[in-house]
């Protein structure tokens, strides 16, 4: 199976499908196609970059929009057992919105958060499944950058490490905005953690998607009906962000070697 405390898949739960697919395929690059598992019982996008699919989409579920969840995208993180998982972060203070239970053929989930309020779910791959590695850090399609908006954000680091094994790489003093604490699998860098700005609703992952140069890809998200929210700008390290919501109100990111 993927080495625990992977994110190994990404899925965005959205409004209207078909605009969510031509949105994604302009933009990022991706091809689509149904997943065609009609065992689940729901329409099933998958998003293919390289050598084969990393994201899928489906429609926002009733009982989410209930609760107030916006068109989203939500992150797989891999741990060897869900089951046990789940109520390891119940007993942090966490919450389980979704009790474990089967993918058939794919493996086990269930939806949960941190105790500081942000979404994620947890992933087991079915048994004998051993064909997941990480991809290159810059491969265009893939994600390059894992980054969460959290409710405390030294408290959150401290979870995610110990429910994880995620490692202390930096520290980036952001000044009156705090700490931006970068973690890392290994030996490489894969994401940030900081405490989210005030004006922003509720804790949240968001997800930096791989493209080849960010005005290009400013300008795929302005034809195809997207809005910038923030950037372009460099960061350290010399790489360029954009930050963006797609036209159905999904929050998500795009990062480039070059501007």
């Amino acid at each position: 199976m993927a080495a625990k405390g992977y994110f190994v898949w990404y899925e965005l739960m959205t409004t209207d499908m078909a605009a969510g697919e031509a949105f994604y395929r302009k933009v990022v690059g991706w091809d689509a196609k149904d997943a065609g598992m009609p065992e689940i019982e729901m329409a099933y996008t998958l998003f293919s970059a390289g050598a084969g699919p990393i994201a899928g989409m489906m429609i926002l579920p009733e009982e989410a929009k209930a609760m107030g969840t916006p068109p989203c995208w939500t992150g797989y993180i891999s741990v060897p057992n869900v089951d046990e998982a789940a109520k390891t972060i119940a007993g942090k203070g966490g919450k389980v919105y979704r009790e474990p239970g089967d993918i058939p053929g794919v493996g086990r989930f269930a939806v949960v958060a941190d105790p500081y309020g942000a979404a994620f779910c947890i992933f087991t791959p079915q048994p004998g499944d051993q064909g997941w590695e990480p991809a290159e850090p810059n491969a265009p399609g893939y994600v390059g950058w894992h980054e969460l908006y959290a409710g405390d954000g030294p408290k959150a680091f401290d979870f995610y490490r110990d429910m994880f094994g995620w490692e202390s790489s930096s520290d980036f003093d952001m000044g009156p905005m705090g700490t931006y604490k970068i973690f890392k699998i290994g030996d490489r860098d894969f994401g940030g953690i900081m405490t989210k700005p005030a004006e922003m609703p509720m804790a949240a992952w968001n997800f930096y998607f791989n493209v080849p140069a960010i005005d290009a890809a400013v300008g795929r998200v302005n034809e195809a009906g997207g809005k910038v929210v923030n950037g372009p700008m460099e960061v350290p390290g010399g790489s360029w962000i954009v930050q963006c919501t797609d036209p159905q109100g999904a929050f998500f990111s795009l990062v480039a070697p070059v501007k």
